[in-house]
C-alpha cells in the first residue's frame, strides 16, 4: 500500500490525496482550536480505512471528558485498531495514534502522552502527535512534561516546517506555566507572527500579561485578536474568560458581566471547559461584591446532570461549586461521594488524582459550605498538590483562593503565609490577596462568610 506523508509530518497508509487533504484540514483545525468533526467525517467518507482519522476522533472524544463521550471514544478506538489491521499494521504515526486512542478511551492519559512523546523522539516533526501530547499533559497538570516535550522536538524544526508556529505556541505556554515569563512572551509573540491563527500562542502571551499584572495591556492584546475568535471552537469563550479576568482586576465589574453574557457563557453549555470558565468567573465576581443576578441558576441544570460524572476531576470540582452556589447540597454530597468512589476505582489517571487531591479538596469545600470543620486538613500540602488537578495556573487559582480564605478564617497563619507566597511566585499581588492579607477576615469582601467563600 502507498505511504503518504501529509504536510504536518504525519504518515498514512493510503494514496488518497483527497482524504489526506481532509485530514490535513483537521490537523490545522486542531492547531487553531477549531472544530475538527466535519473534516474527519469527510476524510473517512473518502477513505474508510484512514486509520488516523478514526484514532484522532477517538482521542478528541476522550478529551471532552464527559462520561458518554468515553463510550464514543472506545468505539472509534476499536474502529481505528480494525483499520490498522486491514492496512497491514500501518505507519509509526498511525500506530502511535491508535495506541493513544486505546489509552485515552480507558482513562490512561499519561500512558497516551508517554507513547506520543516516544514517537516524537523518532518523528519530531509530527505536529499532530506533538499537539496531542501537549494537550494531554495540560489536562493532567504536567507542567514540566509539557515543556520537556516541546524542547526536545523543536530543535529539529524550523520556520519553514508546517505547524512550526503552532508548536512554538505550545512551547510558549509550557514556559509560562513554569514562570519563565519573558521567554514565554517572546516565543508566544513569534508563534503568532509565524502562524496568525495560533490562538494557543496568543493565549500563552495573555497568561504572561495576567501573571505580570499588565492588565490594560492584556485587554488590548485580546481585543486585537477578536477577528480570530469566531473561527475557533469553544476556545473563543476561554479567550473571553481571560478578557473578563483582566477587566475584573481593573475593577470594571459591569464590563465583566457584559463579557460573561456575550463571550463567556452566551448560551447554555454542557462542555466542562465552558462550565469551568463560568463557575470560576462568577465565583470571583460575587467575592468582589458584585451581584451576579440569576447567572448561577443558569448553570444549575448542567451541574445537576453531571453530579455523578467524575470523568475529569478538574471538571467535577467546578460542578461541585455550581451545585453549592445553587443550594443543591444533596447533589453536591452525591458528587463528592462519587468522587470518593472514583478514587477507589481503577479508572486510569483520574482515580489517582481523585484519591490524592480531588476528594480532599472536594470535602473541604463541602464541609466548609455547611459551616462544619474539615478537621486535620493540611491546607498548604493541598495547595501544593493543586497542579495535579490539571488545567493552568490561572484556572487553578480558583482553588488556591479558596484555600487562602480557609486558612485566613481558620487563623492558620503558617498556611496563609505559605500559600500567599506560592501565589506571589506566579503572579503579582492582586486585589484578592491584598484584601485578604490586610483584613485577616472574610468581612473585607462585603458579604457574609458563606457568600465570600464560594460566590453565591
Amino acid at each position: 500500500m502507498a505511504i503518504t506523508v501529509d504536510r504536518f509530518g504525519h504518515t498514512h497508509t493510503t494514496g488518497s490525496r483527497p482524504a489526506i487533504a481532509a485530514f490535513e484540514a483537521a490537523t490545522l483545525a486542531v492547531g487553531a482550536h477549531r472544530s475538527i468533526g466535519d473534516n474527519l467525517t469527510r476524510a473517512l467518507e473518502l477513505e474508510p480505512d484512514l486509520v488516523s482519522a478514526w484514532a484522532l476522533r477517538s482521542v478528541g472524544c476522550a478529551m471532552l471528558a464527559r462520561r458518554e463521550m468515553m463510550a464514543a471514544a472506545s468505539r472509534d478506538a476499536e474502529a481505528a485498531a480494525a483499520a490498522l489491521s486491514r492496512v497491514g499494521g500501518g505507519t509509526s504515526s498511525e500506530r502511535v495514534l491508535v495506541a493513544a486512542s486505546r489509552f485515552t478511551s480507558c482513562g490512561r492519559w499519561n500512558d497516551a502522552a508517554t507513547a506520543l512523546e516516544a514517537h516524537l523522539d523518532h518523528q519530531p516533526r509530527d505536529f499532530l502527535a506533538l499537539k496531542m501530547a501537549h494537550g494531554l499533559r495540560f489536562m493532567l497538570g504536567h507542567q514540566s512534561a509539557m515543556l520537556r516535550t516541546t524542547s526536545r522536538a523543536l530543535g529539529k524544526w524550523g520556520d519553514g516546517v508546517p505547524g512550526y508556529g503552532f508548536a512554538l505556541g505550545c512551547h510558549a505556554f509550557g514556559l509560562e506555566e513554569i514562570g519563565e515569563y519573558a521567554d514565554a512572551e517572546a516565543i508566544g509573540r513569534s508563534a503568532v507572527a509565524l502562524e496568525p491563527s495560533d490562538v494557543w500562542g496568543l493565549h500563552a502571551v495573555s497568561h504572561v500579561m495576567e501573571m505580570s499584572g499588565r492588565l490594560a495591556e492584556g485587554v488590548a492584546w485580546l481585543d486585537k485578536s477578536r477577528p480570530l475568535w469566531p473561527a475557533c471552537n469553544n476556545f473563543r469563550y476561554h479567550l473571553g474568560w481571560h478578557l473578563a479576568l483582566f477587566k475584573l482586576e481593573l475593577d470594571d465589574c459591569q464590563s465583566v458581566l457584559d463579557v460573561y453574557d456575550r463571550e463567556v457563557m452566551p448560551a447554555a453549555s454542557d462542555d466542562f471547559r465552558d462550565m469551568a470558565n463560568a463557575v470560576s468567573l462568577l465565583w470571583r465576581l460575587r467575592q468582589a461584591g458584585t451581584d451576579v443576578g440569576d447567572r448561577w441558576e443558569r448553570l444549575r441544570e448542567v451541574a445537576i446532570h453531571r453530579q455523578r460524572d467524575v470523568t475529569y476531576v478538574f471538571a467535577s470540582l467546578h460542578y461541585l461549586l455550581a451545585l453549592l452556589a445553587n443550594g443543591e447540597h444533596a447533589a453536591a454530597a452525591e458528587l463528592v461521594g462519587e468522587m470518593a468512589r472514583t478514587g477507589e476505582s481503577d479508572f486510569g489517571d483520574q482515580s489517582t488524582i481523585a484519591h490524592d487531591t480531588g476528594i480532599t479538596l472536594a470535602r473541604v469545600m463541602l464541609s466548609n459550605w455547611g459551616r462544619t470543620t474539615a478537621a486535620g486538613t493540611d491546607l498548604l500540602q493541598l495547595a501544593r498538590r493543586l497542579p495535579t488537578l490539571g488545567g493552568s495556573n490561572a484556572q487553578r487559582d480558583l482553588f488556591m483562593r479558596i484555600l487562602l480564605v480557609l486558612a485566613s478564617e481558620g487563623n492558620d497563619q503558617a498556611a496563609l503565609a505559605a500559600i500567599t507566597k506560592m501565589r506571589r511566585e506566579l503572579r503579582r499581588d492582586d486585589q484578592f490577596a491584598q484584601r485578604l492579607v490586610k483584613a485577616r477576615s472574610l468581612t473585607a469582601f462585603g458579604k457574609s462568610e458563606l457568600d465570600s467563600r464560594f460566590g453565591t
